[in-house]
C-alpha cells in the first residue's frame, strides 16, 4: 500500500518539525515556573480554544472516526462524535467553577493533596501518569502504523522521531509554546479537512455518503436496530464513559483552564468544542464515502488514508500525511506539557517534603518528560496492539477518577478513607474486567467493567467511613 516513499515520509516529517520549531523560536522562552506550566494566566483564551481543540484531535479521532462510518455505519459515527463534543459543553461548567475555586492553582491532582491525604493524592498520580503515557503511545503507534504502511519508514524508527521531535521543541518553551503551535495546526487541520470534502465529492458524488451511512455492510444505518443496540453496548456506552470522563481525569485540560484569565475559561471550552466538532465529523464522511463507493480497505484503521488515495490527487495526499501529524504532535505536546507540570508541581512537591532537599522545578519535569517518552515509545512497539483497543483501555482508567473529581468540585462530602480506596478498587476490579471482556468480545464484562470503574469510585468514596486508624490528611 506504499502510496508515498520513505524519503517522502521523512521529509514530511522533518519539514513538519522544522516549521513548528520556526513558531517556537519566534516567541521569548520562559524561565518561570508560572510562565512554563501556565503562561503567566494571561494566555489568548481564542488561541488556547484552538489549543483545546487540536489537543483533543488524538489519534481516535483522526483515525476512529472514519473507521466506525466505515465499519459500523452511522451508529457508530454517533457513539463517537457526539459524546467527543458534549466533552467540552461538560467541561466547561466544571472547569469555571474549580478555577474560582482555585485561581492560583496549578493541578487538580494537588487540590486533592492538599485537602485529602498523600495516598489520596498517589492515586491522582498514578490515572494522571497512566493516562498520559498510555495517550502517549497511541499517537506514536497511530503515526508509526500509517508512516510504515504508506511510506514504508520502519515503524520503531517512526516512533522514535514522533516522540524525540516534539520533545525538543516542548523541552523549551512548555505551555505557551504547546498553545501556539496548536493554533496553527488545528488552523490547518480544518482547512485541509474542509478543501478535501468537495474533491473527493467532485470525483464520486456527494450522495455516496447517503449510500454509505449503513456502512460497508449496510446494517448499520440506524440506532435501534440489532445491530445499532449491538453497537451502543459494545462500544458506545464504554466510549461515552471514557470521553466525557476523560477532560476530568487529564491534566492536559486543567493546565489549560489555568492558563486563561479566570472569566474566560467557560468560553475557551465552548468554543473549543465548535472547532474541534469539525474534524470527527469531517472525517466521518471520508468514511462514509468508502463505505458508499464500495472502497476494498484492507486496514480498517486506515479507511481516511485509503479514501484520500483513491479519491484525491496526490498533492492532497501529501497535505493529508501533515494533517495527521499535526493532529497526533498536538496532543504529545500538551502530554508533554502536562507531564511537566504534574510532576513538575505535585512530584516535587512530595519530594522535598520527604526528603527536605531543593531541587528544580523545570529541571526535575523536564526529566519526567523524557522519561514518560521512553515509556510511550516501549507501549507503541507491543505486537499486535490496536489504536481503537489502546484508546478505550485509557479512556476506561481515566473514568476511575471522574465522580471523585465531580464530587470534589460540587463541594460533597467524601471521606479520605473512601476517596483512596474507591479509586483503588475501580482500578483493581473494573479496569481487568474490561480488558479481559475486549480481548475476549464478551460484551457483558465489557460494559461491566466500564461502568464499575466509573460508579465504584464515587460510591464508595461517599459512603466508606474513615479508618478508625488516624489517617495523616492534609485537611484543614
Amino acid at each position: 500500500m506504499n502510496a508515498l516513499t520513505s524519503t517522502d515520509g521523512l521529509l514530511l516529517i522533518f519539514g513538519y518539525f522544522v516549521a513548528m520549531l520556526a513558531v517556537v523560536l519566534a516567541m521569548r522562552g520562559s524561565k518561570s515556573k508560572e510562565g512554563y506550566l501556565v503562561a503567566n494566566r494571561k494566555a489568548s483564551w481564542v488561541l488556547t480554544a484552538f489549543s483545546m481543540a487540536a489537543t483533543w484531535v488524538w489519534a481516535p479521532s483522526l483515525f476512529t472516526a472514519s473507521e466506525m462510518a466505515y465499519t459500523q455505519g452511522f451508529a457508530g459515527v454517533f457513539w463517537f462524535v457526539v459524546p467527543n463534543v458534549l466533552t467540552f459543553v461538560l467541561f466547561a461548567f466544571f472547569a469555571k467553577r474549580f478555577r474560582n475555586m482555585r485561581p492560583d492553582g496549578w493541578t487538580f491532582s494537588d487540590y486533592i493533596r492538599e485537602n485529602y491525604s498523600n495516598r489520596a493524592h498517589t492515586m491522582f498520580l498514578v490515572e494522571s501518569f497512566g493516562l498520559q503515557i498510555c495517550s502517549f503511545a497511541v499517537q506514536l503507534l497511530a503515526g508509526a502504523t500509517i508512516f510504515a504502511k504508506i511510506t514504508g519508514l520502519p515503524f520503531f524508527t517512526t516512533t522514535l522521531l514522533l516522540a524525540v521531535l516534539p520533545l525538543l521543541y516542548t523541552f523549551t518553551s512548555g505551555i505557551r509554546g504547546s498553545i501556539a503551535t496548536d493554533f496553527v495546526k488545528m488552523g490547518f487541520i480544518v482547512v485541509v479537512l474542509l478543501l478535501g470534502l468537495p474533491i473527493i465529492s467532485s470525483n464520486i458524488g456527494w450522495d455516496t455518503i447517503t449510500a454509505g451511512l449503513g456502512g460497508i455492510s449496510g446494517e448499520y444505518g440506524s440506532l435501534f436496530s440489532d445491530k445499532g443496540i449491538k453497537v451502543m453496548l459494545t462500544f458506545g456506552i464504554p466510549t461515552t464513559i471514557g470521553l466525557l470522563s476523560g477532560t476530568f481525569g487529564d491534566q492536559m485540560f486543567w493546565q489549560r483552564a489555568f492558563c486563561v484569565k479566570e472569566k474566560n475559561v467557560a468560553k475557551t471550552m465552548l468554543l473549543a468544542a465548535c472547532i474541534f466538532a469539525v474534524v470527527p465529523i469531517s472525517l466521518s464522511l471520508f468514511g462514509f464515502f468508502a463505505a458508499g463507493s464500495g472502497l476494498p480497505v484492507a486496514d480498517t484503521q486506515l479507511v481516511n488514508v485509503a479514501t484520500v488515495i483513491a479519491y484525491t490527487p496526490r498533492w492532497f495526499l501529501y497535505l493529508f500525511f501533515v494533517l495527521i501529524l499535526a493532529g497526533l504532535m498536538s496532543t504529545v505536546d500538551s502530554i508533554l506539557c502536562a507531564v511537566s507540570s504534574v510532576a513538575g508541581h505535585d512530584v516535587i512537591t512530595r519530594i522535598r517534603e520527604k526528603h527536605h532537599v531543593e531541587m528544580s522545578d523545570l529541571k526535575f519535569g523536564r526529566l519526567i518528560m523524557v522519561v514518560v517518552a521512553v515509556l510511550a515509545i516501549g507501549i507503541a512497539n507491543i505486537p499486535g496492539l490496536t489504536v481503537t483497543y489502546l484508546f478505550l483501555f485509557y479512556g476506561t482508567l481515566r473514568s476511575s477518577v471522574m465522580l471523585p473529581t465531580i464530587f470534589a468540585i460540587k463541594g460533597r462530602k467524601m471521606t479520605e478513607n473512601g476517596l483512596f480506596w474507591g479509586i483503588v478498587v475501580s482500578l483493581v476490579v473494573g479496569l481487568p474486567t474490561f480488558a479481559i471482556g475486549k480481548l475476549g468480545g464478551n460484551v457483558a464484562m465489557i460494559l461491566t467493567g466500564s461502568l464499575f470503574t466509573i460508579l465504584a469510585s464515587g460510591i464508595i468514596a461517599r459512603v466508606l467511613p474513615e479508618s478508625k486508624k488516624k489517617v495523616v490528611s492534609r485537611r484543614g
